[in-house]
């Protein structure tokens, strides 16, 4: 590229506007737990009311927030920007199955960190699930000094380095740029050098108590290439199973063993190969601006796709951004221009990456996320459209759990609370849901299933279930009929996972005599399936690399 002109704040020239004020709301959200009013967000950005109603607008129309009336709510699939990153970081992919056993060999949470800066992200956490977790989230930053991945990295600082750490230091003493508990210590420089300098002697470092009272991690470098980022791989606990010392002691070989382990799969993992055709990504903000008019920003669409482009390749050229987005090369430079600008891009001669800021724009928030949160939103639209309500719910043993759930408003409808429990056998989400196990998986579930009859209607002879699930199998939803309660219908289909697994179910219930079967099969199923391919939308980009609980 030619040299940048700047404008007197140092702006670039061509940097695009719209981006920036898309960026600096994306960034406000994230800081305030992915809700804001309308007018919340013009007092955090500074942007004229008349803009950030337009740059919402946008965000709506990009699936990246939801605007319900004047609140603006961030949305799982604002997360394909973060995946783009950690899919051409590569790591998360390559080494987070390693990482998982190590977790469950342990018996410990075990997480994988990159540097950014003067600080640390954690690009994959493997937890273990007890009453005191102990986890940060995916894309969290947090300061070196205070990590024990940290030292790792700054083991090989040069003078400029450090010099920014100080300088970010005297500006923010607390570490409110941070996403720390509300009371942490402060070491100082001198004790900061030294673990710096034991991890450059003994490759390894040690957080005994510095985020957070009771925390204490072990960290060793992965060993990697040259040609990918530096990666330490840490476990973290708690001083009730251990101190910091003993922590060493006991886990230090199986840690470094696991790291030569990574480093091993990393330098035999195939190159991704050459990136596809243009994804037609401008012809879609093309047509949304068609379609929306003055409240859709194009510029603002454009340039954020500039970041999905990178999604598990890198470097990126700017003749292949353009080729990948099928935006003409000057659009591209000026959105290349403006994220690098923003620090969500850097420039090496004639190749782009995508930094570890990218994660900034609400990934840790969104990755900490639930399937029934996701689906809560979808829940209520649907409930609205048909008028009757709407519920999610799991399999657990031979029942199934309400997870989520939309009521209706009428002076007679279906009265069930989320963390209600009912037999799989007599619902239509316990339907769905065993007619999407494996045959023998099945069976075993109906055997320890205390089949009784809860109405005159419900089937309780094996043979007749045996056919009720392999309709449900064949077609893809279950509609059961006064089998729980006597003039009570339902109609579920299953939620599916990345990988084709039924997860959940969802369902629309209501009074026998508010619709007919056919009204059920030919009106509310289209909807109810729309309503779970959009869950499972929003599922397929929030758990491409975080872990996504039921509840």
């Amino acid at each position: 590229m030619p040299p940048l002109k700047t404008t007197p704040d140092r702006t670039p020239a061509e940097a695009v506007a719209p981006l920036m004020r898309g960026i600096a709301l994306l960034r406000a959200l994230s800081g305030a737990d992915g809700t804001l009013s309308l007018s919340g967000l013009q007092r955090e950005t500074g942007l004229a009311r008349s803009s950030v109603d337009r740059v919402a607008a946008t965000l709506a129309a990009m699936g990246y927030a939801r605007v319900e009336g004047r609140h603006v709510t961030l949305t799982p699939r604002l997360m394909e920007l973060g995946n783009a990153y950690l899919a051409a970081l590569r790591l998360p992919a390559l080494l987070r199955e390693p990482a998982d056993r190590l977790a469950g060999e342990l018996d410990e949470s075990v997480s994988l960190a990159v540097p950014d800066g003067d600080a640390i992200r954690f690009v994959h956490q493997a937890t273990r699930r007890r009453a005191m977790s102990l986890s940060f989230r995916i894309g969290d930053r947090l300061p070196a000094e205070r990590t024990a991945p940290g030292p790792l990295f700054a083991a090989a600082w040069d003078p400029e380095q450090w010099q920014a750490w100080r300088t970010r230091r005297d500006e923010d003493p607390p570490g409110d740029t941070f996403a720390l508990p509300p009371h942490h210590p402060d070491p100082d420089e001198a004790a900061f050098r030294e673990r710096a300098a034991i991890a450059r002697t003994d490759g390894w470092a040690l957080d005994d108590q510095l985020i957070e009272p009771g925390l204490v991690a072990l960290a060793v470098p992965v060993p990697l290439p040259p040609e990918h980022t530096p990666c330490a791989l840490s476990v973290v606990s708690h001083t009730s199973r251990h101190s910091a010392a003993g922590l060493r002691e006991r886990l230090l070989p199986r840690l470094r063993a696991a790291a030569r382990e990574m480093a091993e799969r990393a330098g035999t993992a195939p190159d991704p190969g050459p990136a596809p055709g243009a994804a037609e990504l401008a012809s879609w903000t093309t047509a949304s601006k068609r379609e929306l008019g003055p409240v859709f920003i194009e510029s603002l669409a454009r340039g954020l796709t500039v970041i999905t482009a990178f999604d598990g390749r890198s470097p990126l050229t700017l003749s292949e951004v353009a080729h990948l987005t099928g935006l003409p090369r000057a659009t591209a430079r000026r959105a290349l221009i403006t994220l690098t600008h923003l620090g969500y891009i850097t420039a090496e001669g004639r190749d782009h990456r995508l930094t570890p800021r990218v994660l900034d724009l609400g990934f840790p928030l969104l990755a900490s996320t639930t399937l029934a949160r996701l689906a809560t939103p979808h829940l209520r639209e649907l409930s609205a459209r048909i008028g009757e309500s709407a519920s999610l719910a799991v399999l657990d043993d031979g029942m199934v759990q309400y997870i989520a759930r939309a009521a209706a408003h009428r002076i007679m409808s279906v009265n069930i609370t989320v963390g209600t429990r009912l037999p799989a056998h007599a619902t239509s989400l316990g339907r769905v849901l065993l007619a999407s196990l494996p045959p023998a998986e099945r069976d075993t579930r109906l055997a320890s299933i205390p089949v009784r009859a809860l109405t005159p209607l419900t089937l309780t002879r094996r043979a007749d279930l045996d056919l009720a699930l392999a309709h449900a199998a064949e077609h893809g939803h279950a509609l059961v009929d006064g089998e729980l309660e006597v003039g009570l219908r339902s109609l579920a289909v299953p939620v599916r996972d990345r990988t084709g697994t039924a997860v959940a179910a969802c369902n629309i219930s209501m009074h026998s005599g508010s619709r007919t079967v056919e009204d059920c099969l030919h009106h509310v199923l289209p909807r109810l399936r729309d309503t779970a391919r959009r869950i499972e939308s929003d599922l397929h980009t929030a758990e491409r690399f975080a872990r996504i609980a039921p509840n």
